[in-house]
């Protein structure tokens, strides 16, 4: 039995359609990632899951009981948002523990509660601080703390790191991988960030225009995109699509590729083709293999790597390295089990 299930959902917004169909099941314990461009559709579908907005149409079962009709306080669902959302009065203490006042429970569980909470989050020592007095990753610690004294059965994150800065997104992404695997809970986490995707998900869907593109584990999407769009999306910088010319496929198994004459048997190119690399899977060592001339147009530097961009035949090609480079011309490498074959609707042939 599903944990998290969801059945033919849709949802408008007026005419314009935000989920369509929208079917899937999750398993107990597992950290799922809505992961799209903006306007997919994924915040709208947390909130329905939550209770904050109406489900036009279709089930949402939470462990086989349904959804659709509680009240928010009745759904055991803790949601953190991505403005914190703190009562700047209030101090830490009073902050985490406010949800649990109304649930009759004594002074001393709620200070137990709130205590637990402070010590997984490691911030104890912030307990009589105001808002005010905090920094962005200490004021997400506290909205989280106050999700976990609820103790749902369900936790809901709507991009709760996209206010802060690149070194406390990375150090927050760790912290809440952490909080996962110790409450052994089932997360929901909305984000557009493929590398929270990536680094936290158990599961990813990857959502584009209210349907789902691909289900599936992080490797499995990044390895074996179910379409162009998946494959560029999940990736950076992201992978290098080219679209082959009619007169540049020879037969129905063989095509010209950079200056490279590559074959795939049992397949059927005559109806188009988009070839697929990731720059990742391009080298600027000599593979014995395939491989084409390009001239340089910018070098990123990032320190431990680069990123070349680069054009062949006006097509730019991107190349992640971790060596200097100090010519304009290069010559690139790169291995036909290394190829993405996709057909002339963008959907996946082959990869390697």
């Amino acid at each position: 039995m599903a944990f998290l299930k969801f059945e033919d959902i849709d949802k408008s917004f007026g005419k314009n359609n935000v989920i369509s169909k929208f079917n899937l099941e999750v398993e107990k314990g597992k950290f799922l990632v809505l992961l799209g461009p903006s306007g997919c559709g994924k915040s709208t579908l947390l909130r329905m899951i939550a209770g904050l907005e109406k489900i036009d149409n279709g089930k949402i079962l939470l462990e086989n009981n349904l959804l659709n009709d509680l009240l928010p306080s009745k759904r055991q669902i803790a949601m953190v948002f991505q403005s914190y959302a703190l009562y700047p009065h209030m101090n830490v203490f009073q902050n985490i523990s406010f949800g649990l006042k109304t649930e009759q429970i004594s002074k001393n569980e709620i200070r137990e509660k709130v205590i637990e909470a402070a010590k997984i989050l490691k911030i104890e020592e912030l307990l009589d601080r105001r808002p005010k007095e905090l920094s962005g990753g200490q004021r997400q610690r506290v909205a989280i703390g106050r999700a976990i004294t609820r103790n749902p059965k369900l936790f809901l994150f709507d991009e709760p790191l996209s206010n802060l800065d690149a070194a406390l997104r990375s150090e927050m992404r760790v912290e809440i991988s952490k909080l996962h695997k110790k409450l052994k809970s089932n997360i929901v986490y909305v984000t557009h960030d493929q590398i929270e995707a990536m680094t936290l998900a158990d599961k990813i869907v990857i959502m584009n225009k209210g349907n789902i593109e691909q289900f599936g584990s992080p490797d499995d999407i990044y390895n074996k995109p179910n379409n162009i769009f998946v494959a560029e999306f999940i990736g950076n910088p992201k992978m290098n699509i080219f679209k082959v010319k009619s007169e540049d496929i020879i037969n129905k198994d063989t095509f010209k590729f950079l200056n490279n004459q590559i074959k795939f048997e049992n397949l059927n190119f005559r109806n188009g083709l988009y070839v697929g690399i990731r720059p990742e899977d391009i080298s600027l060592e000599n593979q014995d293999e395939l491989s084409v001339e390009v001239n340089i147009d910018l070098i990123e530097n990032l320190g431990s790597e680069k990123i070349i961009y680069s054009h062949f035949n006006n097509t730019e090609i991107r190349i992640k390295t971790a060596k200097n480079i100090k010519s304009k011309n290069i010559t690139i490498y790169f291995q036909k089990n290394k190829i993405y074959l996709f057909d002339n609707n963008k959907n996946r042939l082959i990869s390697r």
